[in-house]
């Protein structure tokens, strides 16, 4: 899915999902939409002043981690 040997596993149905939003908002490849969200997402966590904690916390709530 991403180029210079570089992979993450996604799962089947997500992928599709991945590809029909990305080609409906009109992003080039799947590849520069995935990048977007997760670029939005890594930054409300490095705006926070939250400490390790209450990240850990805030993924299990949205179940990245248990």
């Amino acid at each position: 899915m991403f180029g210079g040997g570089n992979r993450i596993k996604v799962d089947k149905d997500l992928l599709e999902k991945i590809r029909k939003y990305a080609a409906l908002a009109g992003y080039s490849t799947p590849e520069e939409f995935v990048n977007h969200v997760l670029e939005r997402e890594i930054a409300k966590f490095e705006e926070g002043s939250d400490d390790e904690e209450e990240i850990r916390k805030r993924m299990q709530g949205l179940g990245y981690i248990s």
